[in-house]
């Protein structure tokens, strides 16, 4: 499936990319962990979507979402 020629793929690619970019933008640091964690669970899925699987994205990302989630779930 492609839309102006980028592959659902690809934009799943550039939309976590873009998360990631803006997390870095937020003042509060409660606000860009949950952006960046949004950003970094659409990486895990980017990574999934490759073909072949890209098993370096997944797990930087997973251990990056992992992080955010635990600093968010704890206060």
């Amino acid at each position: 499936m492609e839309f102006l020629d980028v592959s659902l793929t690809d934009w799943v690619g550039y939309a976590a990319m873009a998360i990631v970019l803006l997390s870095f933008l937020m003042k509060h640091v409660n606000k860009l962990r949950i952006v960046n964690a949004l950003g970094c669970l659409l990486f895990v899925v980017y990574g999934i979507m490759l073909e072949p699987v890209s098993k370096p994205i997944i797990i930087t990302n997973g251990a990056i979402l992992c992080v955010n989630l635990f600093y968010i779930l704890k206060k």
